[in-house]
């Protein structure tokens, strides 16, 4: 159905809510108040049984605001009641309005069309074959009788093409907040390459010049200095490889299966990445695939563990991401300058988040957990963000 957004969502079902809420209200009033006939103490009862208990189930139960055959069987529910009331302009007509607003927010602008023909076309229906003349309209005011019939339509497109724009407006932004991301880590490669890269290599030749020039105690410290300037350079490179992009359009528990594949290769330790491939704002996604492929590096190379078990967890609006190992656990002490940790703890900070590195009190090994904020409204539902 597009992007679209769980604070959408959620406003949008306050919206059918309250129309539901106002239209039962509205249907029982209008029963009360008028003469009860024939059959008008039974739809009493049916317009309070079908419009409280029909929207505690719609919000009990998300799947079944998605499902056609719900749609189905509420419309053709108030459509007979509209018809046993024997007049079109009965007290169920707002009711039935509202059985339209929920199909109509999930629905393309063309399949909205349809239903909103179809939905005009089954009242005109009732409404001619249901009285109060049956075959006739029976009409008072042919201005009552225009908007009763103009109004589904209306309804439906209204609310399909508000959905829509917001839905394209939601698309934006992922695609805006990717295009963040993309330059800034564009700039921060260059920045890297173009100066801290060059000053290093400057580093690295002022170092080589004295080899053969120093005395034997000051010989090893020149090629100890020479050894981590190149290590120094081969971590830059790998950095900016790996900087173009993380993700490379995947979803975060796909990217993550890709690293523990590359980091399994010697067969010495196994790694499983679970988790739902659910969409994630750019930001967030790049900096938990990041503190995830740190983590199991760190956990590959000092934990001694035989298997690392990676899960992704989305629950309301929070990302937990853990990394749990059966090796032999954090140091008493973490030593200065562990800047694979303090990387992590810095990208979940910039994220409102945080990272916890642990012993695991219970079983053998390490656990780092990852827990990020996300606003309601960066939540999408059918675009994985790089």
């Amino acid at each position: 159905m597009g992007l679209y957004s769980d604070q959408s969502h959620r406003r949008w079902l306050m919206l059918f809510a309250a129309a539901r809420t106002a239209a039962t209200a509205m249907a029982v009033v209008l029963l009360l108040f008028g003469e009860l006939r024939g059959n008008d103490a039974k739809l009493l009862l049916a317009a309070l049984v079908f419009g409280v208990g029909s929207l505690v189930v719609l919000l009990r139960w998300p799947a079944l605001r998605r499902t056609p055959g719900v749609w189905a069987v509420e419309n053709t529910t108030l459509l007979v009641c509209i018809a046993l009331s024997g007049d079109w302009r009965s007290p169920f007509y707002l009711l039935w309005l509202t059985t339209l607003a929920v199909p109509a927010v999930h629905l393309t602008l063309w399949r909205a069309a349809l239903l909103a023909v179809a939905g005009t076309a089954a009242y005109v229906a009732i409404a001619l074959l249901g009285g109060p003349v049956p075959g006739r309209f029976a009409v008072q005011s042919s201005e009552t009788l225009a908007i009763h019939f103009a109004l589904p339509g209306l309804l439906v497109m209204g609310i399909a093409y508000a959905a829509d724009v917001l839905r394209r407006l939601q698309a934006e932004r992922v695609r805006s907040e990717r295009l963040a991301v993309e330059t800034e880590r564009r700039r921060i490669a260059w920045e890297l390459h173009d100066s801290a890269k060059q000053r290093v290599h400057a580093a690295h030749l002022l170092v080589s010049a004295l080899q053969g020039r120093t005395p034997p105690e000051v010989a090893a410290v020149v090629e100890q200095s020479l050894a981590e300037l190149q290590s120094a350079v081969s971590d830059m490179d790998t950095s900016l490889s790996e900087m173009h992009s993380p993700l490379e359009g995947r979803p975060l528990v796909e990217a993550l299966r890709r690293r523990a594949d590359e980091l399994s290769v010697g067969g010495e330790v196994s790694i499983e990445v679970r988790g739902d491939d659910a969409p994630l704002p750019p930001l967030a996604a790049a900096h938990a695939y990041r503190i995830g492929s740190e983590a199991m590096t760190n956990a590959v190379r000092h934990s001694e563990a035989s298997r690392i078990r990676t899960t992704v967890e989305i629950a309301g609006s929070r990302l937990r991401l853990r990394v749990t190992d059966d090796g032999i656990g954090m140091p008493t002490s973490i030593r200065d300058g562990a800047l694979g940790l303090m990387a992590m703890r810095s990208r979940a900070t910039s994220l409102g988040g945080e990272v916890r590195a642990q012993s695991r009190p219970d079983d053998p090994g390490t656990e780092v957990e990852l827990l990020i904020p996300l606003r309601p409204d960066e939540l999408t539902r059918t675009e994985a963000v790089s």
